[in-house]
């Protein structure tokens, strides 16, 4: 059948890849995931209670467009302990993930035909999105000499009109971070340009260095969005929240009230407790940092000794261009041969990820641990395997 709308969406193959990887362990077979970006442990044992609590306790019927008023002050809240800034609640959005947090962004700052630019490599959903609301991904090719991350002198090689910048910091897929000065002149960038700046800040938390700068801490004028899937362990929950200009509430609110009535309520009533006990995400954070450590030492000693920083996140990108020119089939044979299940960097960069692949690091210990010994003897890891 052909696609009558005529939206050409890629896939998203990690999602391709974890679908195969499930298929291998239905089969019986060890498989060791670093495929995708969810946390190897549950949702905090307080949001849990609370949601044992809201369904004994609330009718579990549609909320308000923007959130439950005690979630959205809860946010802002975080902000003050978090951050040192100081949030109006009634900026506060909550979505449906950070998913509908884009589509809301999209919908509510752009006009038809817009040009919005993204760092390559960058979280493929992005570029998928705007697509399929007709838009336009424009993407810039960023290196490891700027830490994979968006510069305002790269940003004057583009040409035509831009209306927007998206930037993630940690990012998805190598976990670099923007520092503060260097955010700061790319919003002054924006600003002066009048292009919308848009943060993606959902791996806020899980920072191995030194912490990272919310935009919000340098301006009013952008959007934040942010999300309980990654720091907060709540991936199936299906929540996130933005935090915008006020100017812009009433639109992003009727445009919800449209496409989701409300973000999930169970949920939402959960989430609430998610940010009262931060030394259960903080002990997370310490697995991530010991299994981040892991890599590092020990996949240059295999072969892969070419790595973007990993400052935050749970990501390593690892240039693989020694050993393949393919990094979709090279993924695809390190499944079947070793079980090990990770990303090909084509998902993150169309037009350079072939010699790049991605490895999550956000599960367990000795899940890193034997993958890294499955990796130790595999033939696709000798010089001129390809």
């Amino acid at each position: 059948m052909t696609n009558p709308s005529g939206c050409e969406i890629s896939p998203f193959i990690a999602m391709e890849v974890l679908k195969a990887a499930n298929q291998r362990e239905q089969a019986g077979d060890p498989v060791f995931h670093m495929e995708v970006g969810q946390p190897g442990t549950p949702a905090p044992k307080k949001v849990i209670a609370a949601a044992k609590a809201a369904l004994d306790s609330q009718q579990i019927g549609y909320t308000d467009a923007l959130g439950i008023p005690p979630l959205r002050a809860a946010i802002a809240q975080h902000y003050r302990d978090f951050y040192g800034v100081e949030v109006s609640p009634k900026r506060v959005v909550v979505t449906t993930g950070s998913s509908g947090g884009f589509l809301l962004t999209f919908l509510a700052a752009f006009k038809k035909g817009a040009h919005i630019v993204l760092a390559e490599p960058g979280y493929p959903a992005y570029r998928n999105i705007l697509s399929s609301l007709d838009l336009d991904a424009v993407g810039l090719p960023c290196h490891a000499e700027t830490n994979f991350q968006p510069t305002p002198e790269l940003l004057d090689t583009l040409e035509g009109p831009l209306d927007g910048l998206l930037v993630a910091s940690p990012s998805n897929p190598t976990g670099t971070m923007i520092k503060r000065d260097e955010l700061m002149s790319l919003i002054d960038y924006c600003k002066a340009r009048d292009i919308q700046f848009i943060s993606d800040e959902i791996y806020h938390g899980i920072c191995y260095n030194e912490p990272a700068t919310t935009a919000l801490e340098l301006t009013d004028d952008a959007i934040i969005i942010n999300s309980f899937s990654k720091f907060f362990c709540m991936t199936g929950w299906r929540l996130g929240w933005m935090v915008v200009p006020e100017e812009m509430i009433g639109l992003i609110e009727k445009i919800a009230q449209n496409l989701f009535i409300s973000p999930p309520a169970l949920s939402q009533y959960a989430a609430i407790a998610a940010f009262d006990d931060m030394a259960e995400m903080d002990a997370n954070v310490t697995v991530y940092a010991r299994n981040r450590e892991l890599l590092l030492s020990e996949l240059p000693k295999i072969g892969l000794d070419r790595l973007a920083s990993a400052d935050g996140a749970f990501y390593i990108y690892a240039d693989v261009r020694d050993f393949t020119n393919d990094a979709v089939d090279f993924c695809t044979r390190m499944l079947a041969e070793t079980g090990v299940a990770a990303t090909p960097g084509l998902d993150f960069d169309p037009h350079r990820g072939n010699g790049y692949v991605r490895f999550s690091f956000a599960g367990s210990t000795a899940t890193i641990e034997a993958a890294i010994e499955q990796l130790k003897s595999w033939p696709g890891l000798k010089k001129g395997s390809r």
